[in-house]
């Protein structure tokens, strides 16, 4: 799965839900470790997608609402864990951004992993994409966002087209977890400004966490959830979660914005790669088309908008 930070507000920074905000690239620290930061962005894209994979093996048991139950909780620990936030401090204009993306968290996580049920890793990835792109290209002016748009707008065009084998529900739900990292994206910006550090949304991802909570208990109750699927869903949770966390915070503190946005936006091919030598999810020429143009539209995106901001410097 592919999984929004706190930071991506444009395809420069695209990476794990909840991943935090580091410091820009530091120069002591990368002429040390020079290796260290692009294995560090490798390994957070890989686990992301590896998570996913991993937890589609339970899907025919649990669901893909029991995988990404169990995940909101792994999440929601891991969080609680580095944050710790204090939420009898929390103010009343604070809790409305955190119950916001908490709704998003959920809603997100579920529309990827059912469309990844139903249309394949690769696919549903590369739709939801087009959440941060979009934020990313809406209301600019200049010529090169209008060319990224145009370019990723092909490439939906041609993943989402009208055929035989097509599932208009799984592409219909992999756009609403695009929009969901869209509103995930627009709501940490709210939630930056009000809450400092993690804290926000480390709060966010409890409540959504406690919204699953009675998910979790029907679940249970309805048949014995078998030992391996919840261990896979677990798995998909600390790979999808808690180590893109840690790799994206080594990777943003040795690695400068853009280059780190160019390597996010091959998060489609690694989703791609990774179902089909994971899951047997093969695409044909025409998909395998459209994905590429989407991961070019993200990565010119990602250029033209470190020009431009350079320029404005």
């Amino acid at each position: 799965m592919s999984s929004p930070s706190a930071a991506a507000t444009t395809p420069a920074a695209l990476t794990a839900p909840a991943a935090p905000t580091a410091p820009a690239a530091g120069a002591g620290e990368g002429r040390r470790h020079p290796l260290l930061g692009p294995a560090a962005m490798l390994g957070s894209g890989l686990s992301n997608q590896v998570g996913a994979a991993v937890g589609s093996l339970a899907f025919p048991t649990i669901g893909a609402l029991g995988v990404v139950t169990v995940r909101q909780y792994v999440a929601a620990l891991v969080l609680l864990a580095v944050g710790r936030p204090r939420l009898r401090s929390f103010t009343a204009a604070q809790w409305r951004p955190v119950a916001g993306l908490a709704v998003v968290l959920g809603t997100m996580n579920l529309s990827l992993y059912s469309a990844i049920g139903r249309i394949g890793l690769g696919l549903a990835v590369t739709l939801e994409f087009l959440g941060p792109l979009a934020v990313a290209l809406i209301g600019s002016r200049r010529r090169a966002d209008l060319l990224c748009g145009l370019l990723a707008a092909a490439g939906a065009v041609i993943v989402m087209r009208p055929r035989p084998a097509a599932d208009p529900v799984g592409i219909g739900l992999g756009v609403l977890a695009a929009a969901g990292w869209a509103c995930y994206i627009l709501l940490n910006r709210t939630l930056g400004r009000r809450v400092p550090g993690v804290l926000g949304r480390a709060a966010a991802a409890l409540l959504s966490a406690v919204a699953f909570l009675p998910v979790g208990a029907v679940l249970a109750a309805r048949h014995p959830l078998p030992a391996p699927s919840v261990a896979c869903a677990v798995v998909a949770g600390i790979l999808a979660s808690a180590v893109p966390y840690l790799a994206d915070l080594v990777a943003l503190r040795r690695v400068p914005a853009q280059a780190f946005g160019l390597f996010m936006s091959v998060n489609p091919v690694l989703a791609a790669l990774v179902g089909w030598a994971g899951l047997g999810q093969r695409l044909g020429g025409t998909e395998a088309l459209g994905i590429a143009a989407v991961v070019a539209a993200n990565a010119l995106a990602a250029v033209s908008g470190s020009r431009a901001r350079t320029g404005s410097r």
